[in-house]
């Protein structure tokens, strides 16, 4: 009941401060507000470049998207094949070639676009003659800019096997590919696929083998260049924008596994009735001592506690609430009689406590549990059993899995919640100078504009506050309490009174921190429930005229609080000012 008083006396110092930090909030949240309703929107006009089509990049697949590129790209008129739903999904999603509208860097330089959230797309093109990596470097980079972001959907590629029976107007989730490259998001997936498919020379069956600890895709609606770089010596690297984000090995970064393993355990192998794998065991030779008692319980009666000297034992701990009146429509023979409700006793507030006194329990020292052998080492134990190893009958060794089979066309099959991605300048060949130069001409190029563009679409960034009195505390709390205490702290060294008469949230501050301290002391000593010591009764007192001293300094400097800081604020401001 104590401890309630005390922790009353800190909120209400507390709530002074806070009441200030609103007080302030509000007023700078009108100030914002018109000063945004003031500001129109505005956009950088930055000179931009007009699209000219790269000519002298030599590579297997170029694609930029110029006016012929119908001729090349075929949208699918498919089904897409799932064993486990229900109804079959057609590829209805509409794709288009067109400037972006977000952030456009190159003037006329176009992509090609989904234009349906929500829906099936998939369109591909024919490679003017297969691509063959054997004994060569192989590089797919292509552009992709996330105009409405992205939340749940994919944006990769597809390169397809090469084989008769391609045709484009039939692309599907189950054509044949060999890699599948690009970003992909929904929930807590967020990556950068490289799938490779690897025929099993043994079966001839094919395989997914799935890149681990794949990089984050980058989610941006400016544009993201994604780049695969595969070497014959089985070597990759990823790079986004230009920058490597990872390396690794086709044989050791994937799974499963692009080799089995050499050895498997032998099914038929089971371990024998009289292994023993239980590593330690009770000691059977251990007994339980005389003098343990296992009905001892946990806690018993603290016999020398004793009642303190204000406990008021005949009043009760709640009340009828004296306020509290029988409702008009009430009717004693249909809702029987009327009881007001309880309430706390306000007796027993400013005392150790009210009804029956119970001495508290205490910790029995004399308790011990339940008794238990100790665990030894197992003499008998002979380890964990694992079956035999026999040769794989499955076995192969591929060394060289960045042959990969040749590829006859590239294709983007996928299903997006957001609309509007776009793809650009895509290129599918065996020099990574090439890829580069491509890069320069217009990776490059139209990145430094979109940044530009960010930048410029940005809101100006709020001014420096002048003085500690102009902070707000949503703005950083840590800065707002630092810079009202130094201030306060300076002005207390020479007028104390007008320290709080300018800063009075603060002196409730102080006031209410030495008011918590002092409450949990109390709190501490009385969930023991004897009485305090003398001395921290008369540190509870002090504390406790302290902080309504300290309410009364604060409630007669809230009239006068305004026009002091006003004053101080100017003093600040005139000091800080150029000298005339």
């Amino acid at each position: 009941m104590r401890l309630t008083g005390v922790v009353a006396a800190a909120l209400y110092s507390s709530t002074t401060l806070l009441g200030q930090v609103r007080a302030d909030d509000s007023d700078d949240a009108v100030e914002s507000s018109s000063a945004a309703v003031a500001e129109s929107s505005t956009t950088s006009v930055l000179e931009k470049p007009t699209f000219t089509p790269s000519t002298d990049i030599k590579a297997d697949f170029v694609e930029q998207f110029t006016d012929d590129w119908e001729s090349r790209w075929k949208p699918s008129h498919a089904k897409k094949e799932d064993s486990k739903a229900d109804e079959e999904w057609a590829y209805v999603g509409e794709w288009a070639v067109e400037e972006p509208h977000v952030f456009k860097g190159i003037e006329g330089d176009k992509g090609l676009v989904v234009k349906n959230p929500a829906a099936h797309h998939a369109i591909s093109a024919k490679f003017p003659k297969k691509v063959d990596n054997r004994g060569k470097t192989l590089v797919v980079q292509y552009e992709v800019k996330l105009q409405n972001g992205l939340e749940c959907g994919g944006a990769y590629m597809k390169l397809l096997q090469d084989n008769k029976k391609l045709h484009l107007d039939e692309f599907s989730n189950a054509s044949p590919y060999v890699i599948m490259f690009g970003p992909d998001k929904c929930g807590a997936t967020n990556k950068v696929h490289f799938i490779f498919k690897h025929k099993n020379p043994r079966t001839g069956e094919y395989e997914e083998k799935h890149l681990k600890s794949a990089p984050t895709a980058k989610i941006d609606k400016k544009t993201t260049l994604y780049t695969l770089i595969v070497h014959e010596n089985n070597e990759f690297e990823i790079k986004i924008n230009g920058e490597s984000s990872k390396k690794g090995n086709l044989l050791d970064d994937f799974t499963p596994s692009v080799n089995p393993e050499r050895e498997i355990d032998d099914p038929k192998d089971t371990k024998p009735d009289d292994w023993v794998d239980e590593a330690r065991i009770p000691d059977p030779e251990a007994t339980k001592p005389e003098d343990w008692d296992e009905d001892a319980p946990f806690e018993i009666v603290d016999e020398e506690a004793t009642k303190p000297d204000d406990w008021l034992e005949d009043e009760p701990t709640m009340i009828p609430d004296p306020e509290a009146e029988k409702p008009e429509d009430w009717d004693d023979e249909e809702d029987g009689d009327w009881i007001p409700p309880q309430v706390p006793n306000p007796k027993c507030e400013d005392v150790s406590g009210c009804g029956k006194w119970e001495p508290p329990m205490k910790k029995n020292p004399d308790y011990k549990g339940k008794w238990s052998p100790e665990y030894i080492d197992n003499p008998a134990y002979k380890g964990v059993w694992k079956p035999r190893k026999i040769p794989n009958p499955d076995f192969f060794e591929d060394k060289t899995p960045a042959k990969f089979e040749p590829m006859g066309a590239i294709g983007f099959e996928i299903w997006t919640m957001q609309s509007d991605i776009l793809f650009d300048n895509i290129y599918i060949g065996h020099s990574v100078e090439d890829a580069e130069k491509l890069k320069t001409e217009t990776y490059d190029v139209k990145a430094a504009i979109e940044l530009a563009e960010e930048d410029a679409a940005k809101p100006p960034p709020p001014p420096k506050p002048e003085s500690p009195l102009d902070l707000k505390f949503t703005d950083d709390p840590v800065t707002y309490i630092r810079e009202k205490v130094d201030l306060f702290y300076t002005l207390a060294k020479k007028d104390p009174v007008e320290a709080i008469k300018t800063l009075p949230e603060v002196a409730g501050g102080i006031g209410a921190l030495a008011v918590t301290i002092i409450a949990l002391i109390l709190g501490i000593v009385g969930m023991t429930g004897g009485s305090p010591p003398p001395q921290v009764k008369k540190a509870a007192e002090k504390a406790k005229q302290t902080a309504n001293e300290t309410k009364d300094q604060v409630v007669d400097a809230a009239s006068t609080a305004t026009e002091k800081a006003a004053e101080v604020n100017k003093r600040t401001t005139r000091s800080s000012g150029p000298a005339e």
